[in-house]
């Protein structure tokens, strides 16, 4: 192995050969990676579909998006006014030039004809003058059109094929499909295009303890998950089956993950070595293989990967909620973008979204140290494809010393704030949060840039005039569970 190279990870094992009272916890970028080359591997034997349209909305391209025609198609006007040919002045004729008519006859040279935005340029035609920048006369007598400033030769005239040729590359695969790219489908000449085909994902909410209606009760607490994690994996470009609660029941268990008819499994809870913790046996008894068996990371470090059989993976969840959102960023959702061949980091087209400064009703933390110099750089955009976002803090985040940290933070002055209830069984913070950053093992002191996850959802810009955060409860910086 030469100086630099990395090493060769393990094989992944069975999940009978790994003890479930100690997780080999594993490093959590290397983590993501994993997750990011099983959905990869997955995807590979999934052909796309071809869908109309109006159902592509937040999809990706499948294949290279190629014009299917000159864009425009003919010479067009690009203005209102009178298609000229030769020098002016010249001889008006009665007929108007129409978009989406048949063209006019060919003109002479010192002919001119009246034409609209969009319509097909006569042959012979060598300009287009705006309306503006002309005027007729005489009264009497056959009508001249003038021109009021020079005309110059192809002026104003879209000559065919000046956006592109049939057959040129306009965007690759893998580009998101927003409006415009829905546009500039249809103008290429598209009904339908070609998308991954939506990973089926389903979810399963473990736990005695879970209420799901009215108000906790003698030990019972509501099911934050379930009502969560459904969207967010569909933000995510999931197909979701069903959100199904299975309790603390371990044949319940075994027999709802060997018959799902999903591609990829989302338990919640049930990933440490508790008495009630199913999730490993289920998978031993199951045949799986784990290929991550807790991550460096707080919170969340329980969360486990394993391939059920080919094609189709579980991603155990912590059962804690902030912990569970943990485990979402780290193996879901890079192994749903290698699915539906999304960046895994996704962002705003252009980068990420303006820094502004937001309410804080998830509650921002008091500033730790001066603030950071006004020279401090924003939030900057990926440099280049899978380059993640990363951007300054505004204060110091205490860190786990030996595992990689995820706290919520929002934008602000173009610097992070990390924000209180970052605890992993809080979702006050989450909830009002534009990313999430990631801390390195050690902190990270008031400045220094850190990477960012992007939340699938848009996040509003907020007043500068901002209502006051409230007196702040303590930090929960010290909580790594």
């Amino acid at each position: 192995m030469t100086p630099g190279q990395p090493a060769t990870p393990p094989a992944p094992a069975p999940a009978s050969e790994r003890g479930h009272g100690h997780h080999r916890a594993t490093p959590w970028p290397e983590a993501r990676a994993l997750a990011a080359r099983a959905g990869a591997g997955a995807a590979a034997d999934r052909p796309p579909v071809r869908v109309p349209l109006g159902q592509a909305l937040g999809r990706t391209l499948a294949e290279p998006l190629r014009a299917l025609t000159d864009l425009p198609s003919f010479d067009s006007s690009a203005m209102d006014g009178w298609a000229v040919a030769g020098p002016g002045p010249w001889t008006v004729r009665e007929e108007s030039v129409l978009a989406g008519h048949s063209g006019a006859a060919a003109l002479a040279s010192g002919e001119a004809v009246r034409i609209a935005t969009g319509a097909r340029v006569p042959a012979g035609a060598t300009a287009v003058v705006r309306t503006e920048h002309s005027r007729t006369g005489p009264v009497a007598g056959p009508v001249l059109l003038h021109p009021l400033r020079e005309v110059v030769p192809g002026q104003d005239i879209r000559p065919r094929g000046q956006e592109c040729r049939t057959g040129d590359e306009l965007l690759p695969a893998g580009s998101l499909v927003g409006p415009a790219v829905l546009g500039l489908a249809a103008a290429a000449g598209y009904d339908e295009i070609a998308v991954p085909v939506r990973p089926r994902v389903e979810v399963l909410v473990l736990g005695d303890e879970l209420l799901t209606a009215g108000l906790p009760r003698e030990g019972l607490i509501r099911d934050a998950l379930g009502p969560m994690l459904g969207p967010w994996l569909t933000a995510l470009g999931a197909e979701v089956l069903a959100t199904r609660r299975i309790g603390d029941d371990a044949e319940a268990l075994y027999e709802a993950v060997t018959t799902s008819a999903a591609e990829l499994v989302v338990t919640t809870g049930g990933t440490a070595a508790g008495p009630v913790d199913h999730v490993h046996r289920v998978l031993d008894k199951a045949g799986a293989t784990l290929l991550v068996d807790g991550v460096k990371v707080r919170p969340g470090h329980p969360m486990l990967l394993a391939r059920l059989d080919a094609g189709r993976h579980l991603v155990g969840l912590p059962g804690n909620p902030l912990a569970a959102v943990s485990g979402l960023l780290t193996l879901a959702a890079p192994l749903l973008a290698a699915l539906t061949t999304r960046s895994s980091a996704p962002t705003p087209p252009g980068g990420t979204a303006p820094p502004s400064p937001p309410t804080a009703p998830g509650g921002t933390a008091p500033p730790s140290a001066p603030t950071a110099p006004a020279e401090t750089a924003p939030p900057s955009a990926p440099t280049a494809p899978g380059e993640p976002l990363a951007a300054p803090l505004r204060d110091g985040v205490q860190g786990h010393p030996h595992d990689t940290r995820l706290v919520p933070v929002v934008h602000r002055d173009g610097l992070v704030v990390p924000l209180h209830y970052n605890g992993p069984a809080m979702l006050r913070g989450i909830a009002a949060a534009d990313a999430m950053a990631v801390v390195p093992p050690g902190g990270a002191e008031p400045g220094r840039r850190v990477e960012l996850l992007a939340l699938p959802w848009p996040t509003e810009p907020q007043a500068a005039t901002a209502t006051p955060v409230s007196p702040p409860a303590p930090a929960q910086g010290a909580c790594f569970t």
